[in-house]
This record gives structure tokens, sequence and C-alpha cells, in this order.
């Protein structure tokens, strides 16, 4: 007979309890550690008076916070200024031009990855992933290489004759989106392609059968299919563009400001730590509004479905 039988219902269900919970402490306590206690320590920094020597002094203080959108004046009166909104303007716009790019860039690829023989795809994924094998800053100053004055890019159209002086090229705009479209490609192109390779190829010859051209295909048989992979792949590349700041800072020279460069500065050059963490705390609370909304459309989606 089972000796668990003669244990009452609660004790039994209080000794599982226990043994589940102390099964995921240790995961608890690498959260707590790693996670929630970092997260506080800069919760409480946000709140502190800045040492212009660096570090904070440990007197309370919203200050941090009302430097977002104002700034004292002479007689310590609050003025709007929009400096830091703007930059916060044009970081969401960097990263959602960028989104957009790396989308048009990367659906198509994933789309021929899909269409490969089954032997052929596993290489081409490891020639998609090879350039994670390089640091990240290694591979940006090889686009400033090839962007400067007298980088290839220019070298190669004024050898061909189609310009007669170097284009400026390197620290604009374009330059910065460049990097980031290369830098985050990737990330679209596997989450589509993860759900593309499991589509059914008899789709496409139905469609066909049924006089579908190539676009009514595209939008009635492989974009639903995709269209996961391709909520993800967004995701995945306008969180991070949002705190980029190696691409806007070696190829945008430091003077196209987005929301990472400024946090990074108020750290290092600034001194000013509460300002820095406070930045920090509001942008990683955009971030977790965006992966809510998309959680929350998911189940919303999965509930249409009838709950599968």
């Amino acid at each position: 007979m089972n000796p668990t039988s003669f244990v009452p219902g609660a004790q039994l269900a209080r000794r599982q309890a226990m043994q589940s919970f102390l099964g995921v402490s240790p995961a608890l306590v690498a959260i707590g550690l790693f996670l929630i206690l970092p997260i506080l320590i800069v919760v409480a920094y946000s709140l502190m008076e800045a040492n212009p020597y660096g570090g904070v002094n440990r007197v309370f203080s919203t200050e941090s916070y009302l430097s977002l959108l104002f700034e004292r004046q002479l007689d310590d009166s609050l003025a709007f200024a929009d400096s830091y909104l703007v930059i916060a303007l044009r970081s969401a716009g960097i990263a959602a031009a960028t989104t957009l790019v790396t989308l048009l860039v990367g659906f198509p690829v994933a789309v021929w990855l899909s269409m490969q023989p089954p032997h052929r795809r596993g290489l081409l994924i490891f020639l998609i992933t090879v350039p994670f094998w390089a640091n990240l800053l290694i591979r940006t100053y090889a686009w400033i290489l090839l962007l400067r004055g007298s980088g290839v890019v220019n070298n190669s159209l004024m050898g061909l004759g189609l310009i007669d002086a170097p284009l400026q090229l390197l620290y604009t705009d374009g330059a910065v989106l460049l990097g980031l479209v290369y830098t985050y490609a990737p990330f679209v192109v596997l989450p589509i392609y993860a759900c593309l390779e499991k589509m059914d190829m008899r789709l496409l010859e139905a469609a066909q059968d049924l006089y579908a051209g190539r676009l009514r295909t595209l939008r009635k048989v492989v974009l639903p299919i995709a269209r996961p992979g391709i909520l993800a792949g967004a995701i995945l590349t306008f969180v991070p563009c949002l705190g980029a700041m190696i691409a806007p800072e070696l190829l945008g020279g430091g003077t196209k400001m987005m929301l990472g460069n400024l946090i990074f500065r108020q750290f290092s050059d600034a001194r000013n730590w509460p300002f820095g963490a406070a930045l920090s705390l509001v942008l990683m609370a955009v971030v977790m509004l965006v992966l809510t909304l998309y959680a929350l459309r998911a189940e919303r989606q999965r509930l249409a479905r009838g709950g599968v």
C-alpha cells in the first residue's frame, strides 16, 4: 500500500507545494539577484541627488524625472524643454525605420530559404548566423572603413567615374540606419523562416490550381502563415534599436544622438547617475509596454482560434 495514502489531503498538498517551491527556488534566487535587485538599485539611484564627481548623494529627490521634460531656470522655476523628447522621438523613428527595412529585406530572404531543399537549408542558415561570430564593435568598424570619405564605396564610385568628390556617407542618419539593419536583419529572417519551414507546400499548389496569381498567393497563403514570425521579428528588432548605442555612436559620429547614447553619456561624461537611471527606467517601461501589447494581442488571437 502506498504510504502517502495515510497522509491527509491538505498535508499532502502542502508537501507537494513545498517540493515544487524547493525545485524552482534556485531559479527564483537567480532572478532575484540578477534581475530584480539590479532594477531596484537603478530605481533607488533615480530617486537620489547627483554627485558632481560621479555617483549619488543619498538624498531623496525627483529632480531626475523632472529633468526629462523640464529644466530649472535661474529663479528655480521649471520651464518645458523638449530636447530629450526630440531624442526619444528620433530613437523611435530610427527604430521604426530599421524595423520596416529589415522586414522588407528579411521577408523575401526567409521565403526563399523556406523554398530551398531541406539538405541546403542548414548551410544557408549557418551562413546567415556567421556574422554573429564576430564582435559587434568590429563589424561596426568595418562599416566605417566602407563608408568613410576614402573608403571602399567612395573610391569605387570615383574609380568608375560616377562621382568627382567623395560623398558624405558616414556620420549620417542613413549610415546609422544601415548599421542597425545589418545588425538586426537576422533577427527578422530567422523567426519568419521558422514559421514558413512548416508550411505545407501543397497549399501553394492548391492556390495555383485555383488560378491565384503570385501576389494573391503571397497575400492569402504565405502572409497568414508567416504573421507570427513577422510580429516576433518586428519586436526583436524594434525593442533593441530603441537602446542601440554602438551604431549611432560610431556611424553617426556622436552627433546623431539616440537614447542609448544619451544614457551612456549620463554615466560617463555628465556624471549624472540619477538622470541616467531615470532614462533607463523610462526606456525599460516603454519596452515592457511594447512586449505587453504583443502578449495581449497574441492571447486574443489564441482565444479567437478557440484556445489552441
